[in-house]
């Protein structure tokens, strides 16, 4: 008796250039808490991730886009922090979107699957 096998395609997104990848869904979440927080430190302990290595990726990030994704505030009466750019907002943005429809064209092609 045959049993019929339900069956999934499941993708994993990252954007890549000259160097190689560049943005995934790691760096997403880490501009995500940044935005969130307002502090690479803060973002870094939100994610149990050393401030060392979120300090890493952010600047890699800056140096490989075409424009910097977060800008560093300087210290003042509250201390520094860091921000989101236009450019960031943009790259969390078009990741999503583009997520989106990756999932919508593979849950589409699902329907197919038949072996």
């Amino acid at each position: 008796m045959k049993t019929t096998k339900k069956y999934k395609i499941k993708v994993r997104l990252w954007i890549e250039e000259t160097e190689g990848p560049f943005l995934g869904i790691g760096k997403i979440w880490l501009l995500e808490n940044i935005r969130k927080t307002g502090s690479i430190t803060n973002a870094a302990k939100e994610m149990k991730m050393a401030y060392r290595q979120a300090w890493q990726l952010v600047k890699e990030m800056n140096q490989r886009a075409e424009n910097p994704l977060v800008e560093k505030i300087l210290g003042g009466k509250g201390g520094g922090g860091a921000r989101l750019t236009p450019a960031g907002e943009k790259a969390i943005a078009t990741f999503y979107e583009i997520e989106k429809r990756i999932n919508d064209f593979a849950e589409k092609e699902t329907q197919n699957l038949k072996f």
